[in-house]
């Protein structure tokens, strides 16, 4: 491992204030999540059922999975708006692919090329970016107008009803009692925990996002590590898809239409900042769970055909405080000290 110039990045280093601010921002959602719960039961008990619970956590299952793969995108200084686009097109192929009214394959097969075009697409996404040197704004509003238009392609206007047993199976089954997406979820978030604290390619990820140009100089290959991040996306979108999509009864091509927006207010809410460097899971995790509840308690609050629109506001405003405060932190901070202390 070589030893890199400079300094830890803000979000890692040992007692400084970087490493702090993350950790105030989980310990302020998980706040505002508990007083939400306590508000919300105090005016309806059954809001805090058990099984109303267990319905927000798989619900929220979902935006954890893909919020995982986001956060670590975000923190390279990149970002992707075509998740949504993306897990739409994956719930088609994974109709086509499974239905015996189309090509029937074995639910191993369908769970196998669910990931590879999942996968695929966060590469062609990562070349976009690397070697295309397109915006990634730019690259993926692109991608999510192709997929969408792709998926309603293969859907034909048409639903899908008969997906089979094994792979209904992957959304209605479980193990413990838990179903399977919170078991996904968890894994999910324990893995991209250890990847983004415990590893050198984590340290890479905030040096690429802390200062690209600064981490070029100390001999990391910042194409490969966006590339990896993009890739690691796209996988985990395939894998919320394989979870999330067989819970429905019908498969139709209206999926994912604005899951994008959701990840990435989870991601910007939960701490990470939209410039790279900064940021972690915690927060993104505690930030979905939090939207997640929001759009539950307004149901529970009686505000009916309206809710929607509130939650929309709620996401709006939700987004538009956090980008403000990452920018006065970052003010107060300056730019110096965010690069990496160490990578392979």
């Amino acid at each position: 491992m070589k030893r890199v110039l400079g300094q830890r990045p803000a979000a890692v280093r040992d007692g400084g204030a970087g490493a702090r601010a993350p950790a105030r921002r989980s310990l302020m959602l998980a706040g505002i999540l508990i007083l939400v719960i306590g508000v919300v039961s105090a005016v309806n008990p059954a809001f805090a059922s058990l099984r109303n619970l267990g319905d927000l956590l798989v619900q929220s299952a979902p935006v954890i999975i893909v919020g995982c793969g986001m956060t670590l995108v975000v923190l390279t200084g990149e970002i992707d708006i075509s998740v949504g686009s993306l897990l739409g097109l994956l719930a088609a192929l994974m109709g086509v692919f499974a239905s015996p009214q189309h090509w029937g394959l074995p639910t191993a097969v369908v769970i196998g090329l669910t990931l590879a075009v999942g996968t695929g697409a966060g590469l062609l996404n990562g070349l976009l970016v690397t070697v295309g040197r397109v915006p990634s704004i730019i690259a993926t509003l692109a991608m999510l107008t192709i997929l969408r238009g792709v998926t309603e392609f293969i859907m034909g206007g048409r639903w899908i009803t008969d997906l089979p047993p094994g792979i209904r199976a992957l959304g209605t089954g479980g193990a413990l009692g838990v179903p399977w997406c919170l078991w996904v979820a968890a894994a999910v978030v324990g893995v991209s925990v250890v990847i983004a604290r415990r590893t050198p390619l984590g340290l890479r990820l905030y040096a690429v996002g802390g200062n690209a140009e600064a981490a070029g100089l100390a001999r990391i290959s910042t194409a490969r590590v966006r590339i990896f991040a993009f890739m690691l996306l796209g996988l985990l979108t395939a894998v919320a898809a394989l979870v999330a999509v067989p819970q429905q009864s019908v498969v139709e091509s209206g999926i994912g239409v604005g899951f994008e927006l959701v990840v990435v207010t989870a991601v910007v809410v939960g701490g990470t900042a939209i410039r790279g460097g900064t940021g972690g899971i915690a927060g993104t995790v505690l930030a979905a769970l939090l939207l997640g509840s929001i759009r539950t308690a307004l149901v529970f609050l009686n505000f009916g055909e309206t809710a929607t629109y509130w939650e929309r506001g709620i996401q709006g405003g939700f987004i538009l405080a956090a980008v403000l405060v990452d920018h006065l932190v970052a003010a107060r901070q300056g730019s110096g000290g965010r690069f990496i202390g160490a990578a392979a």
